[in-house]
């Protein structure tokens, strides 16, 4: 047994497990479809020729939300939206700041708009000076403006005192927010609240992301305003490109019905985008017609998320909504600025963090620190990577002098979510807000019991992962010899797109390639470049991104097992294949079983 407490925690190796191989009655219904795609889909839990048809090709329809099983509350906030656009009320929408957020804002703005709304304000609160969620403040500032009706959006299903607050404003509150709902939770007293995880909605799907919530809301209201005037000049297609970025960008699970909301937004990324996403796609290189989740992922939303971390979200909200080009590429530059500024700020915190995280408690099962140096908009990129290091439940806190604001990301192993809920339990008062998910959430606590709070933690996680071997595991789809992979077998894993959180970019592992070349590159040389060769003398590029570690042991001419995607990369004209490095680790090690 592994003590944690006595172990000084080290960047952790990961355990290799190789999917075993299908049953030759499970290939058998499956013929006519390459074996790799076979074996991927039999690791994604498809059992029958008719689900695999659904997997490759999901269903381009889109369910109406007021048909039966219907969202909860969704009839009563369109009955009180259509009257508020035909009285001429103001209404606000109140969005969260991340991508999730400010797209569905954007979303519902628009479609509010075109529904003839004569004043819709979007509102997002300041990271910073504001933090997450709801706020009295702000909805007192909404109601001095003259607003009557305020939307939420991925936000306000953990705020009953304060939409209880906006009732005595004499404001209308609609909540519409995706996050979970603790047991025995007191729901806000909202004239409605939307979330298919309330116990009693019907709604058969229930992961839908802030925006895809935003989506069916919209949905319900265009359905209505045909079904009374005969057609809207806006249709569900013009909305489905802000799907897909928000519920990419927010790691919503891409089974289900987000796969089919996601590939109609891609199709529409690609063939029409809006001004601003056209301009922001130039400045983060990805070239017309290839957007996919992964350039979502890493290049469109990381900038517009750099909005909302260092600044604020309305810049953001902003490049979504204009239609003049040239204020869409100032934007878009602006953006890419505070990008590079944000991926400054997460370099720095993370090291910081690292430093405080193992000097507090050497040997842990949770990292916790907290400076006052720390930003707020960056310490959940810090803690993640933290746990991406370790394999811990690691929360960073920009520590303020009255109030300290967290973020905490975790393991398949520990629900910190679940966590916070216990601290809370125990005392009430512990916390001024917080919520969140099993894998990621973030709270705001008096400064004065920040060490109380960093203890129960700890004590928590101790009781849970203590004595436990805490090595990550990195799930691989296949096993494959270099020769075989070709163009041909990039398009058939392509089929398996939109892939993602729920849907995972297919893991592919080659043996014993022999390494050609080795060299650092990227900022602070955090990222390695390698050439291999495998038996045959055939030379493949690849980039282990943040894989800097293994410079200390990896040399020329050694022999080395590779875990990777499988990517085509186009250059001057010429696609080539590029293996997307995962890990690596000498020749011949050990599988896990």
């Amino acid at each position: 047994m592994i003590h944690n407490a006595d172990v000084a925690l080290t960047p952790r190796p990961k355990r290799w497990q190789i999917a075993s191989a299908p049953p030759l009655a499970y290939l058998r219904q499956f013929s006519e479809l390459p074996r790799l795609v076979v074996q991927v889909l039999h690791n994604r839990g498809v059992t029958r020729p008719e689900q695999a048809e659904a997997f490759l090709n999901p269903n381009p329809s889109l369910r109406n939300p007021l048909e039966p099983p219907k969202l909860k509350g969704l009839e009563k906030a369109v009955a009180r939206l259509r009257r508020a656009i035909q009285q001429c009320e103001p209404i606000a929408v109140y969005g969260d700041y991340d991508v999730d957020g400010v797209t569905a804002t954007a979303l519902l703005t628009q479609t509010l708009m075109s529904l003839g709304a004569t004043k819709v304000r979007p509102y997002f609160p300041h990271r910073e000076d504001e933090g997450y969620g709801l706020h009295k403040e702000a909805l007192e500032k909404l109601q001095a403006e003259g607003m009557r009706v305020v939307v939420t959006v991925d936000c306000g299903i953990r705020s009953p005192r304060v939409v209880a607050q906006g009732n005595e404003l004499g404001l209308d509150l609609i909540v519409t927010d995706h996050h979970s709902i603790k047991e025995g939770q007191d729901l806000p007293p909202a004239l409605a609240c939307i979330n298919p995880r309330q116990s009693d909605c019907p709604y058969p799907f229930k992961e839908l992301a802030g925006v895809g919530l935003a989506f069916k809301l919209a949905q319900a209201l265009l359905v209505v305003e045909r079904w009374a005037s005969g057609s809207t000049s806006l249709e569900d297609d013009d909305l489905l490109d802000l799907v897909a970025l928000g519920t990419v960008a927010d790691l919503a699970s891409l089974m289900d019905e987000n796969r089919a909301l996601v590939k109609r937004g891609l199709a529409r990324l690609n063939t029409k985008p809006r001004a601003g996403i056209a301009t922001l796609m130039q400045v983060a290189s990805i070239k017309p017609g290839a957007v996919d989740a992964t350039a979502i992922g890493y290049g469109l939303g990381p900038r517009l998320n750099a909005a909302g971390r260092i600044e604020h979200a309305m810049a953001a909200y902003e490049l979504l909504v204009t239609q003049d080009e040239a204020r869409a590429l100032t934007l878009a530059e602006e953006l890419n600025e505070r990008n590079k500024e944000r991926q400054r700020l997460t370099r720095e915190t993370q090291e910081r963090a690292r430093e405080l995280a193992l000097a507090r408690t050497p040997g842990a099962p949770l990292l916790f620190a907290a400076d006052p140096t720390f930003r707020a908009g960056v310490i959940g990129l810090a803690a993640s990577r933290l746990t991406d290091e370790f394999y811990r439940p690691s929360v960073v806190v920009e520590q303020g002098e009255v109030e300290s604001r967290g973020s905490c990301r975790s393991i398949p192993d520990f629900d910190i979510t679940t966590a916070l809920d216990e601290c809370a339990r125990a005392d009430e008062s512990l916390f001024t807000r917080y919520g969140g998910h099993k894998a990621a959430a973030g709270f705001t606590v008096p400064t004065s019991r920040l060490d109380e709070l960093a203890a129960r933690l700890q004590a928590i996680a101790q009781l849970q992962l203590g004595g436990r071997d805490l090595t990550p595991i990195l799930k691989i789809d296949a096993e494959t010899l270099p020769h075989e992979l070709n163009h041909e077998t990039c398009d058939h894993l392509k089929r398996l797109e939109p892939c993602g959180y729920g849907n995972a970019t297919p893991v592919l592992m080659s043996r014993n390639l022999r390494v050609r070349d080795v060299r650092s590159v990227g900022a602070d040389g955090a990222h390695l470049k390698l050439a291999l060769t495998d038996e045959r003398r055939a030379t493949w590029d690849a980039i282990a991104f943040r894989q800097s570690h293994h410079s200390s042991w990896l040399r020329r001419d050694m022999r080395v097992d590779v875990a990777y995607h499988l990517e085509c990369n186009e250059w001057n004209g010429q696609e080539r294949l590029q293996l997307n490095v995962l890990d690596l680790r000498r020749a011949d090690a050990q599988d896990a079983s």
